[in-house]
């Protein structure tokens, strides 16, 4: 079964309280069913920009927003802009996390 948006995006703020890593709620969007944009700043090496998509198993993962693994900071900020724009439901979460602690649940498709 699918966890509600709202309760994952919780679950992510814990975790990163619980791990130091700075977390922030860019963009709240419907509890229930929105989607989710995961934006992982990388520091000097630019930014993952990753959107909650299903994979063919119907399963949670991830994809890269914009095509490429890491983005420079503008490209991410016009990814997540374009995605607000199309689903004012969506969710945009920003992760600092230059170290690469933050683990992502689910794989990356």
């Amino acid at each position: 079964s699918k966890i509600r948006a709202g309760m994952w995006v919780q679950v992510q703020v814990r975790l990163c309280d619980m791990n130091c890593i700075p977390i922030m709620i860019r963009h709240k969007g419907d509890p229930d069913s929105g989607a989710i944009v995961l934006k992982l700043d990388r520091g000097e090496s630019g930014c993952a920009v990753l959107s909650q998509v299903r994979d063919a198993d119907g399963v949670q993962a991830w994809m890269h927003g914009g095509g490429a693994e890491l983005v420079t900071d503008s490209d991410a900020e016009t990814y997540i802009k374009r995605q607000i724009d199309r689903d004012p439901d969506l969710w945009v979460i920003e992760i600092e996390d230059p170290g690469g602690r933050y683990k992502i649940d689910g794989n990356i498709v």
